[in-house]
């Protein structure tokens, strides 16, 4: 894969991490000692959250936490509350850092986009962003837009669907390749149109949570544009986001492709960052569609589904992606990669049924060729806790080549194996 200037950030070391957050801390309002009365927040609470521990002179994470810095608002967009404009410098340069390095934005464009609480919020915030769009520029009804998606999306479109009063039309998968075909995108689109559908919201999938699947966005695009009807597209990267562009250079869910317009990030899944740290990345403009005026009291006014939340979720994403750099990072990736090969390969080697898609760390396996007693100890999560059919591995830092073998062990003595 080439590596171009726009997918490169140098790392940092430990020293320059903590310089540049305490730097930025300054830049923002200290409740100890200034004047200010009228902010309607405050540091943590000191009876319980010490901030005079020793410690907390290195560390810039925890040190971001007590001094409680609210982010609320998209500081992509122009003004923002002044109070926390040091820590909301982070947040910019992580996001624009997502958009451009990750998400192979051109240099020459701009992005919006901000920290949220998790891939389920970035995803109703693309539908919320596109309903709107179709409502007052399109001119459709909300019951006149359909989300399009594989059925295996995460859950988050049919909240979005819920929330938003839009319709949702889910494509069928195949079972054993988890692939979609132009057939059966077709024929739903089909019934959709049939149904008084009008637009889409077509959510794409950058490896699935549960089998680290990913869409061809081609297949839908292609079915859509040759019926002339509206779309927009949004790719659901929450999982894949952070691990699938540095295993596989040339795809079409990044903003290379021109009919992508917002991404889902996670950062509290292969980032290992603390839960609440989702990103949500659109192109410039969108978010426009998302603008509540009347959160007039906000400088900047409010385009975010969540409204306040903590700056040092921000900070936390960036400290980790600036302590890799992006070849760490990549290395970091592969590893895992090359680890879940391995357990594929063993399984195949065994006979075991298994789902793996090339270059993900995520091998899930039908669950009838494994115990039960299994399943519990290593804690595999299934597809449907009620009527399970599939149980996957997620390899990760913690998942180690030590504990895999443990359960391929284990798998020998108590799997149900096919023995032709």
């Amino acid at each position: 894969m080439s590596l171009e200037k726009q997918t490169y950030w140098e790392r940092l070391s430990k020293d320059e991490i903590r310089k540049k957050v305490f730097a930025a801390l300054s830049e923002n309002i200290d409740f100890y000692s200034d004047e200010t009365i009228g902010v309607p927040g405050s540091h943590l609470d000191p009876e319980v959250f010490r901030n005079d521990a020793p410690f907390l002179a290195e560390a810039p994470y925890l040190s971001a936490l007590v001094r409680n810095p609210n982010h609320i608002g998209c500081h992509t967009m122009g003004a923002s509350e002044p109070f926390f404009k040091g820590t909301h410098q982070i947040e910019q340069e992580l996001i624009q850092m997502c958009a451009h390095q990750i998400m192979c934005g051109s240099n020459e464009e701009e992005f919006d986009g901000y920290v949220c609480s998790g891939g389920t919020e970035a995803n109703l915030q693309a539908a919320w962003m596109y309903r709107n769009y179709f409502m007052r520029i399109i001119g459709c009804k909300a019951s006149e837009i359909t989300i399009l998606c594989s059925s295996d999306s995460h859950y988050s479109v049919h909240k979005a669907s819920n929330l938003l009063g839009v319709k949702i039309k889910q494509v069928q998968i195949e079972d054993a390749t988890r692939i979609l075909t132009k057939d059966t995108v077709t024929q739903v689109v089909d019934e959709a149109l049939a149904e008084g559908c009008k637009a889409f919201i077509v959510y794409a999938n950058m490896m699935t949570t549960m089998f680290g699947s990913v869409d061809d966005p081609a297949i839908y695009t292609e079915v859509i544009n040759e019926l002339g009807i509206p779309f927009k597209m949004h790719v659901d990267a929450a999982y894949g986001g952070y691990f699938f562009p540095f295993t596989q250079g040339e795809h079409g869910l990044d903003f290379r492709n021109p009919d992508i317009t917002s991404i889902t990030l996670d950062a509290h899944k292969m980032v290992q960052a603390p839960y609440g740290t989702g990103v949500f990345l659109a192109r410039k403009g969108w978010m426009d569609h998302t603008g509540t005026p009347e959160a007039s009291y906000v400088q900047g006014a409010d385009n975010t589904l969540i409204g306040s939340r903590s700056g040092a979720n921000a900070i936390a994403i960036w400290m980790i992606l600036m302590t890799y750099g992006r070849f760490g990072w990549e290395e970091k990736v592969m590893r895992l990669e090359r680890r879940a090969k391995w357990l594929s390969d063993h399984l195949a080697n065994m006979g075991i049924e298994h789902y793996r898609m090339e270059n993900s760390n995520i091998v899930t396996m039908r669950a009838a060729q494994i115990s039960e007693d299994l399943i519990q100890r290593f804690g595999l999560v299934p597809d449907d806790h009620h009527h399970p059919e599939w149980v996957k591995v997620v390899v990760m830092d913690h998942v180690t080549r030590d504990r895999l073998m443990h359960f391929l062990d284990a798998l020998r003595e108590n799997a149900y194996i096919s023995s032709e």
